[in-house]
């Protein structure tokens, strides 16, 4: 009887390993909602993060799409825009993204989402499949609060066609993201603008710091995404 039940046991255990989604024990696993941007030079998908588990990492990814069709009409629709697009991704570990992760992520299916996925944007592409091309940064958060007096952004891409992504480095902080164009050859330095608490930098500061560090004008054609609520 004794081992009767114990076969049962196991079987059930087994059963249950089986049916739990691959990782789902991971700190990182979840659902990782992400700011879609870029255009004919290359696609960008940057997390929205948190400061808090399964979340609290700053990731921006460069990818394409699987669907060759899908990936030129999607670059089309985004080129030289600013309208706000999001990724509804399938759940998957966000550690899985890491730099000598022992599982590296390649892929992954998304909703393609015109607006804030969480906030009644529209689903504009169901399913696709992005294919990961190299992770741009990755960097866990620190939850404990502190200050600066700087806001720091890094530049993504390397063609005229240019985006900034600060560096979420403050508790509160504000996530954000800028499209500019500026002279193919110019460098791909960071840059910096003084920080108002949680006030949008503007764009003429900005334009400033670009010229200060690239050596040449930018112009700044508007803000991608600007967010403070989950980051406070």
């Amino acid at each position: 009887m004794k081992s009767a039940i114990k076969n049962l046991l196991w079987a059930l255990f087994s059963w249950l390993a089986l049916a739990a989604p691959a990782g789902a024990a991971q700190a990182s696993w979840g659902e990782h909602g992400m700011a879609l941007f870029g255009g004919k030079e290359g696609l960008y998908a940057s997390h929205l993060p948190m400061f808090h588990a399964p979340h609290d990492y700053q990731v921006v990814l460069q990818f394409h799409l699987a669907d060759a069709a899908l990936d030129a009409a999607l670059r089309r629709r985004l080129d030289g825009k600013t309208a706000l697009w999001t990724i509804a991704p399938e759940k998957f570990e966000l550690d899985r993204l890491a730099p000598r992760a022992p599982s590296p992520l390649t892929q992954f299916k998304a909703d393609l989402v015109l607006g804030h996925f969480e906030q009644q944007g529209k689903t504009e592409y169901a399913g696709a499949t992005l294919l990961i091309d190299k992770v741009l940064l990755f960097r866990r958060l620190s939850a404990a609060p502190r200050g600066k007096a700087t806001a720091s952004y890094r530049q993504i891409g390397g063609g005229r066609q240019r985006f900034l992504v600060k560096d979420i480095d403050s508790r509160p902080d504000f996530d954000h993201i800028v499209a500019f164009t500026t002279a193919a050859n110019a460098p791909a330095g960071a840059v910096a603008v003084p920080k108002q608490a949680l006030q949008q930098p503007g764009d003429k500061a900005l334009a400033a710091a670009l010229r200060a560090a690239l050596g040449t004008p930018a112009t700044i054609h508007g803000s991608v995404y600007f967010y403070t609520d989950d980051l406070k």
